[in-house]
């Protein structure tokens, strides 16, 4: 009789263990309930917010910024001139770099959303607590210009913007921000230096020479357009 028992009371375990494991394991591979997968070929167009003007910050991610401060005092003199009830925030969704606006726009009572392509999602990158709403691209490239074009990202990174603010930046950024000059979308430019050890780190790692030059290939003057 104890025998038998003991033997119901271990099955019983058992049974409850291997529930909760994978219990556990269902809840762990649970998609993010943020993220919409965007079909390749469909319109950029279709994922704007209804009714609203979106606001796109571009600039490092994880080449970082050598002063977080100062890019984030330049996002919010910017912030300072929209309103949240019109305006919502929209960045590469991912929490390095220019990601850290996302959580100034939040603060600020704007809504955010993200535009980033499929790669994010291969790296397995770390995406900003603080956004809302990401839109994954399908692409086989980080994003910029492939042949004079824009890639799938960047084309619907700047598609859904009616203002793109570049805060530094690297190639990917000039390509985005110039595409949208060209459209004739509203366009500033605030220079900014990304950081100086991260840069020196990738470049020994790479075996290339340590850069001198930390500045963003959009130059070192500010400007903006129209």
């Amino acid at each position: 009789m104890f025998c038998r028992r003991s033997l119901l009371l271990s099955c019983g375990i058992s049974l409850f263990m291997n529930h909760v494991s994978h219990s556990s394991a269902a809840s762990a591979a649970s998609p993010d309930s943020r993220i919409t997968h965007v079909a390749k070929g469909a319109s950029p167009i279709s994922i704007r917010p209804p009714g609203r003007n979106v606001l796109t910050f571009l600039g490092y991610s994880g080449a970082g910024y050598q002063s977080e401060a100062a890019m984030l005092a330049n996002a919010a003199e910017v912030l300072d001139k929209h309103d949240p009830a019109r305006t919502t925030v929209n960045i590469g969704a991912t929490a390095d770099g220019i990601g850290a606006v996302y959580r100034l726009a939040r603060s600020r009572g704007f809504p955010t959303m993200g535009v980033v392509s499929s790669q994010a999602v291969e790296s397995k990158a770390a995406w900003s607590p603080h956004v809302e709403r990401i839109y994954v691209i399908e692409d086989s490239t980080w994003g910029g210009k492939i042949d004079g074009k824009l890639s799938p990202t960047s084309a619907a990174m700047v598609a859904v913007s009616d203002e793109i603010v570049a805060i530094g930046g690297g190639e990917i950024a000039r390509d985005e921000l110039m595409a949208a000059q060209a459209e004739g979308k509203r366009c500033r430019y605030i220079p900014a230096e990304s950081n100086h050890e991260i840069a020196r780190q990738k470049a020994r790692k790479a075996g290339k020479p340590v850069p001198e030059n930390f500045g963003s290939v959009l130059g070192a003057n500010a400007w903006e357009s129209p």
